[in-house]
């Protein structure tokens, strides 16, 4: 049975509560083709019945995977490849240049969502940066979906999955067989650590990052709720540090801490004082 407007409006509602993901209602069909294998899962009729059963109760484990069922999972191995030839060329030569007396790197790659972005910037670093083989790097990975994030802590791909962004090379070099998957190598892996995070909510990062990694997640929020994401970021970096947005999204507008800057074929955005 088709959603009726009621549902539809209480489904928009209850995921921009959850996340801050604002679903247009031009896109209101996603809800029934995303959310049917959910009520399958939970043993519900349809997707009706499901939102039956999301109204007697606003929560419970079901409200998290109708949250996470209508978050996209889009990523690949070096998407977008000039962000991490900038991240390589330019941004990682000069923290190591000016990270040299504390020899600590962090960086954070938010939304992270199955691990590629985070692998991708591990790989990097053990590739092209010998020289911080004795500092001490630390990778997060967040993400809204704990399924997401358990994907990251096991670090296995499909072939079709390696073969998106990830030269051959560097696949032999960072992975192991697994089967017919591929399995992210021991010492990589224990460079990323995965932690379960809704940006819409509290939260804390706990170390101060060098480098932040937030692309293609704050199109699908409103200015308010971009603005208090970004002042958040800002508050988890370190002086000097550096914050990569997606291809699309911009700050124009925003009233946040952050300057545009260029470097090589993409840009970037470094944190200003308030």
């Amino acid at each position: 049975m088709a959603l009726v407007t009621t549902d539809i409006d209480f489904l928009r509602s209850t995921i921009a509560q959850r996340s801050g993901n604002v679903i247009s209602a031009d896109h209101s069909y996603l809800l029934e083709s995303r959310l049917a294998p959910v009520a399958q899962s939970a043993g519900l009729a349809d997707v009706r019945a499901l939102v039956a059963e999301l109204r007697t109760d606003a929560q419970t484990l079901l409200h998290d995977k109708v949250t996470e069922a209508m978050t996209i999972n889009e990523t690949s191995f070096f998407r977008d490849i000039q962000p991490f030839d900038a991240l390589k060329d330019h941004v990682l030569p000069d923290l190591v240049e000016k990270r040299a007396s504390m020899r600590s790197l962090s960086i954070w790659s938010g939304a992270s969502s199955s691990g590629q972005e985070a692998y991708s910037i591990a790989i990097a670093i053990r590739t092209y940066f010998p020289q911080l083989n004795d500092w001490s790097v630390r990778i997060l990975g967040t993400d809204l979906s704990q399924e997401m994030v358990q994907r990251t802590v096991d670090g296995v791909y499909s072939q079709f999955e390696v073969n998106r962004g990830l030269p051959a090379s560097l696949l032999v070099r960072s992975f192991d067989r697994k089967g017919l998957n591929w399995q992210v190598k021991p010492e990589l892996r224990g460079l990323v650590e995965a932690r379960k995070m809704n940006l819409t909510e509290n939260w804390s990062t706990v170390a101060q990052h060098d480098v932040v990694f937030l692309r293609n997640v704050l199109i699908y929020f409103d200015v308010k709720i971009k603005e208090r994401i970004l002042k958040r970021v800002h508050q988890s970096m370190r002086p000097g540090g550096y914050l990569f947005l997606g291809g699309g999204e911009t700050l124009i507008q925003l009233n946040v801490p952050f300057e545009r800057v260029t470097i090589g074929k993409t840009v970037c955005f470094r944190p200003v004082s308030k």
